[in-house]
């Protein structure tokens, strides 16, 4: 097996036996140190950086934490958020599009809950509800006419948790 690496100062070396090459016309990485004359940056073709003194495109010539440069505006986004990208800790499930917490509950198994065992209130001993779901458990869920609609009226999303919160999907 024949290896040969480039070295910085461009000329060609080998671990072990075998040929060296010539040295790298570019200082041993393949890469012109700076553009040509009137080159370009990238594909052939393009242009070189723009006038005014920005080398690099959207900015990356500035110092971290500055300011965009001239001819570049900030965008309309609010800084990140300390606690990282979606993570709220008042809502860890997540907030309803009117701004209030989701509940740990969901809407489907305590609707689910309702409508199969209504008759022992199920879903309201899940959603913390023991008032509502002890009445239910005495009569029989209301002969099963109260259930049926507790559970349509959970799964619609108009019961919330004892907390107050809206159900999660």
């Amino acid at each position: 097996m024949d290896l040969q690496w480039i070295c910085k100062s461009g000329e060609m070396s080998s671990p072990g036996p075998g040929p060296a090459g010539p040295p790298d016309p570019h200082g041993g990485y393949g890469v012109p140190p700076n553009p040509p004359e009137g080159g370009t940056y990238g594909y052939p073709g393009e242009p070189g950086p723009p006038p005014g003194g920005q080398g690099q495109p959207y900015g990356w010539d500035q110092p971290h934490g500055s300011a965009a440069g001239a001819g570049y505006q900030a965008g309309p986004y609010p800084p990140p958020h300390p606690y990282g990208y979606g993570y709220d800790p008042s809502a860890p499930y997540g907030r309803a599009p009117n701004g209030e917490p989701y509940s740990e509950k969901q809407k489907l198994v305590a609707g689910l809950l309702q409508l199969f065992l209504g008759g022992v209130g199920a879903g309201r001993w899940y959603l913390g509800d023991t008032g509502i779901a002890v009445a239910q458990l005495l009569t029989c869920g209301g002969l099963g006419i109260w259930a049926l609609i507790d559970a349509i009226m959970i799964l619609t999303g108009n019961v919330r948790d004892k907390y107050g919160r809206p159900l999660r999907d």
